[in-house]
């Protein structure tokens, strides 16, 4: 994964030293949180979370850019636990699992004009993340991923060339993190994999 960011990082670098026009900003939005297992055993409840860092985006020619940013990304999601066994049932409820990482987000674009004054866009590309948060949650026998990839797909709108707003899907790309749990009936020790992502909705301003 380290091999693969500094290749693509270097690829940025050098659009950046053509005969590219760059503008620096900052960015922050709203993360809503879907968090999936691959177990019925789990569900989860949407939260809302929140993005924030730098950003640069490099002009290419036939109206592509290129958008990287530098960002703390946290999201939040509420699991709820089923436990059942011949006689009864019940459901575990605990805190909010929080995800924080810091991402680097670079992401291909394509704008189509509307005048002087807006231009619409869509783009896609990869999200590496690198976990600054706790790793593990003692309350769900949870732990987090130290690092991930996944990808955004989304489209947006730049008004004035300098402010923009955009929304988009995370879509990731393997497990974000991992429960262990007794099961019931077999009192077995069984591993769920969880996956988060969601949708991402922001602003930036470009200077």
């Amino acid at each position: 994964m380290r091999k693969t960011l500094i290749i693509i990082i270097a690829i940025v670098c050098m659009s950046a030293t053509a005969d590219a026009k760059v503008k620096f900003g900052l960015r922050g939005g709203l993360n809503i949180t879907n968090m999936s297992f691959d177990s019925s055993v789990f569900d989860s409840s949407n939260q809302t979370g929140f993005y924030i860092g730098p950003t640069v985006k490099i002009g290419l020619p036939l109206g592509f850019d290129i958008d990287a940013s530098v960002i703390y990304n946290q999201w939040e999601a509420d699991p709820d636990i089923y436990l059942a066994d011949d006689e009864s049932s019940a459901t575990i409820e605990g805190p909010s699992l929080r995800r924080k990482t810091v991402a680097l987000p670079i992401n291909l674009r394509k704008g189509f004009g509307l005048g002087d004054k807006a231009s619409l866009f869509i783009f896609g590309g990869p999200q590496f993340a690198f976990l600054v948060g706790d790793k593990d949650v003692e309350e769900y026998s949870y732990s987090w991923s130290n690092s991930d990839i996944s990808i955004n797909l989304g489209a947006g709108v730049m008004l004035v060339n300098h402010l923009e707003l955009k929304a988009n899907y995370n879509i990731p790309c393997g497990k974000t993190g991992e429960f262990k749990f007794t099961d019931a009936v077999t009192h077995t020790v069984n591993e769920v994999k969880s996956k988060t992502g969601g949708w991402q909705i922001g602003l930036a301003y470009y200077f």
